[in-house]
């Protein structure tokens, strides 16, 4: 049903890490792309997180700071795209529920899992409010890769509502593709039964953050 992302493993680094909401408030978009994922890196660096013992406390507190700094309605109603319309008030918020779920057990999985050392080179800040653009470049053993993060400012707050990697692949987009081709034969309800299969059949091993 679901196609492997594209871009999983290579923005799993884009997990951003929450501040209090004055902190966040005063922060550029820049800024607030930087301080995020240079503590997600230190997180990540930590000697502890290596332990087998520590792996489901360190998700946990990945989770934990991480989800407040993403629109996951934006990032819902993106993929979905026009058909979200069709969709009841009810269908949407258990779409955004399942979908976070699905998303947050996704890229944690391959965050810890695929996580080599990288670093980040921040390149340039775009803003035309309510949104932005952050230019980023990820760098591997001599590989570079640019990541660029879309941002939207809701409440003096920038949110992260989509990620594009290599050749301008979109998260949002890759998702929009195939739920759309779904939503074209299938109802909304059908589609969310479709996501909750997918979440039971995600290993069993996994702690829900």
């Amino acid at each position: 049903m679901f196609t492997k992302s594209l871009v999983g493993t290579l923005c799993v680094l884009c997990l951003f890490i929450g501040a209090t909401a004055a902190a966040v408030e005063s922060l550029t978009p820049m800024e607030t792309v930087r301080e995020r994922i240079d503590q997600v890196i230190e997180i990540l660096n930590d000697p502890a997180g290596a332990d087998p013992e520590q792996r489901v406390a360190q998700r946990t507190r990945l989770w934990q700071i991480a989800s407040p700094m993403f629109d996951f309605v934006e990032i819902s109603r993106r993929t979905v795209g026009p058909k979200w319309q069709a969709f009841s008030d009810i269908e949407k918020e258990r779409f955004v529920e399942v979908f976070t779920e699905f998303l947050s057990n996704t890229y944690l999985d391959r965050m810890q899992g695929e996580y080599q050392n990288e670093k980040i080179e921040y390149l340039q800040e775009l803003v035309r409010e309510p949104l932005a653009l952050v230019r980023t470049k990820l760098v591997r053993e001599g590989a570079e890769m640019p990541i660029d993060y879309r941002l939207r400012q809701t409440d003096g707050v920038w949110k992260v509502y989509d990620i594009l990697v290599e050749n301008g692949i979109s998260i949002v987009q890759n998702y929009r593709v195939q739920f759309q081709s779904i939503l074209q034969k299938e109802s909304p309800s059908d589609l969310i039964q479709r996501l909750e299969v997918r979440l039971k059949e995600q290993s069993p091993s996994r702690t829900q953050p």
